[in-house]
């Protein structure tokens, strides 16, 4: 995800409703809707950027209506405003960002114009008509972490990280739990690349863990590179963002992938419907609210353990099974969750801690 500086922070700075019609307390659109997305990447770039384009591709069909779209937006207001502004005079009166940097001048646009509904995927900031809104991704990559312990021989597992910030440690926790689910004695090696999109960096970082006996490769970045590399070495890897048997086939035995029209075209229903009242504190989706999903499974995965891997992913799809369930303890015996309670979304954005089976190298 790209430029995606989300911290304890993400605790979003939510304001009430706003009265927008004599008769209703939520935002209401004036006139037709009509939509636009901002992206921060080209609509090709294999992971994040892609994945929203696709998901605007079946919300066209779904919603029966054109959904207008602008690429390689970058994270500055002077970049981020003209293009918003260009739309907003041609008649559109709903905008969808898609990123992190893209939050201050949402923020700041939406009270602008306060007849245009705002959403902002990976966003922080909220408000009568502007919704952030991002995906419980550590419900996907535990079940990508079970199908990494399933198709390691050596229970040694790497995974290719961008940064040490709390949304990416709780991928590579789940992801460890996951493994640990199929195998107990698996470990989860990680390197830090300090870039959400730098292949030389992933290609470096995959390589060093393969050569240290990681025979499965996990990832947290935007591009495929960790899977490519897996594949060129003749090991397994897991995806991030989208379906990455696209890429190495051989490779990919499961990938976390984004299902934004899932979310969207429900809340793009409230919006046409009127009265919309955006979550005050923006919406964290798990799987079942259309976060996140998964493509599983690849080579070296049986028809037993497929079964139970999908079975904790229609749990997780029922809301009847949580991650971050207790009893929890970090490294080192630190309780983080009584037995019978679940952890926090505000401890969650914060996670700066590692369960058994993590080895973090930067």
């Amino acid at each position: 995800m790209k430029k995606l500086i989300l911290s304890a922070c993400f605790a979003l700075a939510g304001l009430v409703g706003l009265t927008t019609t004599a008769h209703a307390e939520g935002f209401t659109l004036k006139g037709e809707p009509k939509i636009a997305m901002l992206y921060i990447s080209p609509t090709n770039d294999g992971g994040w950027t892609q994945a929203f384009e696709e998901a605007r591709q079946r919300l066209e069909k779904e919603l029966d209506m054109k959904i207008q779209y602008v690429e390689s937006v970058p994270e500055s207001a002077s970049a981020i405003r003209p293009a918003v502004e260009r739309f907003i005079k041609r008649g559109t009166n709903i905008i969808i960002g898609t990123a992190f940097g893209y939050s201050d001048t949402f923020k700041s646009l939406s009270e602008d114009y306060p007849d245009v509904a705002f959403l902002n995927g990976s966003g922080t900031t909220n408000g009568p008509n502007l919704l952030s809104y991002y995906g419980r991704t550590y419900e996907s990559q535990y079940l990508c972490g079970m199908a990494a312990g399933a198709a390691s021989e050596t229970g040694k597992l790497g995974f290719v990280a961008a940064n040490p910030f709390g949304q990416v440690n709780w991928t590579i926790n789940a992801y460890a739990m996951g493994a640990r689910e199929m195998n107990p004695d698996a470990t989860v090696t990680v390197v830090y690349t300090g870039a959400w999109n730098d292949p030389t960096k992933e290609r470096s970082a995959t390589k060093a863990l393969i050569d240290q006996g990681a025979d499965v490769i996990g990832q947290h970045v935007d591009t495929p590179t960790p899977q490519l590399v897996a594949q060129e070495n003749g090991v397994y890897g897991t995806g991030h963002h989208r379906d990455f048997r696209e890429f190495a086939p051989k490779a990919t035995v499961c990938s976390s992938v984004w299902v934004w029209d899932r979310f969207l075209k429900n809340e793009l229903e409230k919006i046409i419907a009127g009265n919309w009242v955006p979550e005050p504190h923006g919406a964290l989706l798990s799987m079942e609210q259309g976060g996140t999903d998964i493509a599983c499974c690849g080579p070296n995965i049986d028809k037993e353990e497929e079964a139970k891997i999908m079975a904790a992913r229609d749990k997780l799809l029922k809301g009847e099974l949580k991650v971050y369930a207790g009893p929890l303890k970090d490294q080192n015996g630190n309780v983080h969750a009584e037995a019978g309670e679940v952890v926090s979304d505000g401890d969650l954005w914060q996670m700066d801690w590692f369960v058994d089976g993590v080895i973090t190298q930067q």
